[in-house]
C-alpha cells in the first residue's frame, strides 16, 4: 500500500475538507482519505498508484492548488504493533 500526502492551498473549512475527500474517492479507489484545512493537506492510502497529473487538474478544477506531493510505503499502525515490533 502507498500513503500519498498532498499539500493543498485554498482549503479553509470542514466543507473544503469534505469536497477534497469526495473528489479523491470519485477519482480513485482508495483505502482511506482524510483532509485537514488547518494543515493544508490530504492524506490518501491506496493499493495502487495515483495519476498525479489527473489529481492536480481535478484539484484546480474545484478551486484549490496542489503545492506538493509526497509518496511513501504505508505501514499499518495497530494497537499491538508497538508491542511486537511489527
Amino acid at each position: 500500500m502507498t500513503k500519498t500526502t498532498l499539500k493543498i492551498d485554498g482549503m479553509m473549512c470542514g466543507m473544503c475538507e469534505s469536497h477534497m475527500n469526495d473528489l479523491v474517492r470519485k477519482l480513485f479507489k482508495v483505502k482511506s482519505v482524510s483532509s485537514s484545512a488547518k494543515k493544508g493537506e490530504t492524506i490518501i492510502v491506496t493499493d495502487g498508484d495515483i495519476d498525479l497529473s489527473t489529481m492536480e487538474k481535478e484539484i484546480e478544477g474545484i478551486g484549490y492548488k496542489l503545492l506538493s506531493v509526497n509518496q511513501e510505503p504505508y505501514k499499518k499502525k495497530g494497537f499491538l504493533s508497538g508491542l511486537f515490533g511489527k
